[in-house]
């Protein structure tokens, strides 16, 4: 330690065994000063060591101008010798003519505080709050850099204060703030996920076939247009790979398009805290700015808005290229069909090849087991492919073909024909408007259940069959039905004891019947061959109808859509981009911290987690562009879940998390060490899908939303926190109701859940200026709930930094004893001098937030920072 008992503006100790050293304590007017030094781990310090302390005022913080006071040195063995291990130095000046003041060293061991051997500290230091340690090293403690965060998490900035208690103790409290690889290397896999779920549009539309001109042409320009979108992702990710350096996109570079795609100053933020005879508690927050396009601008709104202006346009473009207008479920429908199909069809035909080789080793227990798991796929399969959708989509793509006829032509050839069948019941054409095509010396006979009809078998010249899809996908479920009856019949025979088949819900979904029961073992396994065949054939047939189907549902979204669907589609590609990279990072954090907390775990696998996003946003001039941005890429994040994975090795690239999928659900693998995986439930081990419900409350602080409040409209943000605290009730209800109050987090505070819940309904409804209460409580619940806590504004810079430092002062009052005298002195502290302002500086290369004093006017009490702190600045 060393005290500086001479008045001046701020001081700084360097020349550290020739070394520069970088505590500097900027702003600061009380006549005494405290600060600390650590030596690097690869410093070596011996007893004859010699250590330089020069002091220096600094005349101008923003210009970095400083002059000379004085300096002074002493050896590690002086110290250790010393009485009580401290020294009182006189500070010479540089000709040695003058003493200009004293500086008192104190060794501390970053260990003795839990001994509670630091009272004497308290004698001559006034109460102060002092930063007694910093680090760009991230090495006090090792819980917080062992080898699986040091995968993850990288260029940690340590700081560590001292705060007094209530009862005069001291504690001890260490931030400490990092950047995370998820910044890059999540965009980069989302990008190339885009480009193969893209590239595989672009195949799916032109497998369905010969189409009239008039499709063909459309078809064409979907398909130019999903070529041109590949080809700037490429090019995006070409950039990115190229990129060296930090693992953070600075806020300067926000509008930056090659780089939409990265969250902008994504960093954790830990907050450790100890005291003596306590167990250490800690606090984390992911700090990242707004997910929005700021690339792409918000002239016209973000994507909410967007959004629905597109929906409405969307009916216009489909009268006037004649197609049927899809709203937004039955797209999504068709998605989640087209992935079901695609996950199933390979599942089913593995299964039944291992049902084939199961009943060959003649393993009656091992063939039930596998019959079942093949009974259940299929079911789900069948039940997928019921949807009407299909069915009417099916219709739509036969009257899409050249050649198409319908009744109404047929019999009168002057009437005009309908481009496509509409699948809505509410917009139904006339019945006779799309017929048969296929006539009843066509329809499969009876006796040949568990033959597929092919689709070379379904003329595009005739009348088409309603009914023919119906026949189509039952096949499946009569094939499967055939094969259970054969399998029941074996075990009959071989053991007249074996329990009956319990019934089977197919027979719920089609007419049962019976195969003719075979004569021998031989003879049976050759039947069973030919029905595993032919199940495997129907569900082929089956998948690649329903893929054209489907497809065709979305060739005429793409043509509805035009060239500014796409671009939205862009736009809500880039912001889900930097939504999920911070979800992951918070996951992982989150998981990490609670590997070995049962209760947590058991939360985790059986109700998944909640992620609460707080926003200082404004609703006023482009933040409303942001905030909408921000709104559809929080809830966008409910279509992904997590799952756990064990590691090919403790190598930092293969804990890297890895993210697959398709638009319409994304899954992110987690993988852990072994030793840390084989210690989870059962549940995790097995790779039990984990959802995360995302939340958000939003709040506007600034000089902006002064305005909107008395000028504006804020209703942007009422209908956000209503909207976000309905799901955050629903969610509490699941948890309350699925897992007991053990598993939750102990706190000092006693206030229950509920009664924070009604506190925050309350004020989410009342009408308040700048309610940041709001926000105070959905932080508290969000973490009595185990949750994951982001804050955001524009840049996670100025704003977020003063959100994250007054929450932090906040648990240290209400849960540490936190001296309430010195609140606001610890909050000036860890403002001047902790993490936050070492994030300002990485991002605008100044240690100055970017305020005025007439916005600061306008923010609420403890959203300010110290005097000395802020300026205009470029952010």
């Amino acid at each position: 330690m060393a005290r500086q008992s001479r008045r001046c503006e701020a001081f700084k100790v360097s020349e550290f065994m020739g070394r520069k050293l970088n505590p500097s304590l900027q702003g600061t007017r009380d006549p005494m000063f405290l600060t600390g030094m650590s030596f690097p781990p690869d410093w070596p310090v011996y007893s004859e060591t010699l250590i330089k302390l020069s002091v220096y005022g600094v005349n101008d913080g923003h210009q970095q101008t400083r002059n000379f006071l004085g300096s002074s040195s002493f050896s590690v063995a002086d110290l250790l010798q010393s009485k009580d291990q401290q020294l009182s130095l006189s500070l010479r000046t540089a000709d040695d003519s003058a003493t200009v003041g004293t500086v008192v060293v104190s060794q501390m061991k970053m260990g003795e505080i839990e001994d509670g051997e630091v009272d004497h500290f308290t004698t001559d230091m006034h109460q102060k709050c002092t930063l007694v340690y910093e680090s760009s090293h991230g090495s006090v403690n090792d819980k917080d850099n062992g080898p699986i965060m040091n995968a993850v998490f990288k260029n940690a900035v340590c700081k560590v204060y001292r705060f007094q208690t209530v009862d005069s103790k001291w504690m001890l409290v260490r931030e400490q703030m990092a950047e995370c690889t998820l910044s890059f290397s999540v965009p980069k896999q989302l990008i190339a996920l885009y480009i193969q779920e893209d590239t595989c549009r672009i195949q799916e539309l032109k497998d369905l076939g010969e189409l009239s001109p008039h499709w063909d042409n459309l078809r064409k320009d979907v398909i130019s247009r999903y070529d041109q979108i590949i080809k700037e992702y490429q090019d995006t990710l070409v950039e990115l790979e190229k990129l060296t350096g930090p693992s953070f996109k600075p806020s300067c570079s926000k509008g930056q398009k090659y780089l939409e795609f990265i969250p902008i100053n994504l960093h954790t933020q830990r907050m450790r805290v100890t005291c003596p005879r306590k167990t250490d508690s800690f606090y984390d927050v992911v700090t990242v700015g707004a997910p929005a396009a700021h690339s792409q601008g918000f002239k016209n709104g973000g994507l909410q808005k967007l959004l629905s202006k597109y929906e409405s346009e969307k009916k216009s473009y489909s009268t006037a290229y004649q197609c049927i207008y899809y709203p937004p479920e039955q797209t999504a429908k068709a998605r989640e069909i087209l992935r079901v199909v695609s996950q199933l069809q390979p599942h089913i035909s593995a299964l039944a090849d291992q049902l084939l080789q199961t009943a060959q080793r003649s393993s009656s227990q091992r063939l039930r087991d596998v019959l079942k798991s093949l009974e259940d796929k299929t079911e789900q399969f069948v039940h997928a492919l019921k949807d009407e959708l299909v069915k009417s989509a099916l219709l739509a793509l036969h009257a899409a073909r050249p050649g198409y006829v319908s009744k109404s032509q047929s019999s009168t050839p002057s009437s005009p024909a309908p481009a496509v069948a509409d699948p809505h019941p509410s917009v139904a054409q006339e019945p006779h408007s799309i017929c048969n095509n296929v006539d009843g010396s066509q329809t499969p006979p009876k006796e040949s259940r568990a033959s597929p009809v092919r689709s070379k078998s379904i003329p595009h010249h005739k009348e088409y069959d309603e009914e023919e899809w119906d026949r189509v996908w039952a096949s499946v479920a009569k094939s499967l039905n055939c094969i259970i009856a054969l399998v029941d019949k074996l075990q009959e025979q071989d053991n007249n004891n074996q329990e009956s088949v319990p019934s089977h819900t197919l027979a719920d979904v089609i007419t049962s019947h019976s195969p003719d029961p075979p004569m021998t073992a031989a003879v049976w396994q050759d039947q069973l061959g030919i029905l595993v065949q032919s199940l495997k054939d129907c569900v082929a047939e089956v998948a690649e109808r329903a893929r054209r189907s489907v497809s065709f549902v979305l060739l005429q979204e793409a043509v509805c859509s035009t060239a500014q669907g796409l671009q939205l589609q862009q736009r809500r590609d880039a912001v889900f981009s930097q939504a999920l990279a911070a979800l992951a990072c918070g996951f992982v954090m989150r998981l990490y911290a609670g590997l070995e907390d049962k209760g947590f775990l058991r939360q985790l696998h059986a109700v998944g987690l909640v992620a609460q996003f707080e926003s200082l946003l404004s609703t006023y001039s482009e933040e409303i562009g942001m905030l909408e941005d921000m709104e559809v890429g929080i809830s966008d994040l409910h279509r992904v879940t997590f799952r756990i994975t064990e590691a090919a090795s403790e190598e930092a690239v293969s804990l890297q998390p890895t993210v697959s999928g398709r638009r319409d659900h994304y899954t992110v693998e987690v993988p852990l060490p072994h030793h840390a995986f084989q210690t989870l439930p059962d549940e995790l081990r097995e790779g039990k899908p984990l959802r995360v419900f995302p939340v958000l409350f939003n709040v506007g602080i600034n000089e902006q939303q002064t305005i909107a409040e008395r000028f504006g409209d804020i209703s942007l943000q009422e209908r956000i926190n209503q909207k976000n605290f309905e799901i955050l009730e629903g969610y509490y209800k699941s948890l309350t109701n699925t897992v007991s109050s053990e598993c939750l987090p102990c706190f000092q505070t006693q206030t229950d859940i509920k009664e924070l819940l009604d506190t925050l309904g309350q004020n989410v409804v009342t009408k308040k200026r700048k309610n940041v209460e709001i926000l105070w409580l959905a932080g508290m619940i969000c973490r009595r709930m185990n949750g994951i806590r982001f804050t955001s504004c524009k840049s996670a810079k100025d704003r977020t930094s003063m959100s994250v430092t007054l929450e932090q002062c906040s648990l240290l009052r209400d849960e540490h004893q936190l001296n309430k005298d010195y609140f606001v002195r610890a909050l000036d502290c860890m403002r001047r001098e902790g993490c936050r302002i070492e994030n300002v500086q990485k991002n605008i290369k100044c240690r100055k937030y970017a305020f005025n004093m007439l916005q600061l006017m306008a923010f609420p009490k403890y959203y300010r920072p110290p005097e000395g702190t802020y300026g205009k600045v470029d952010s």
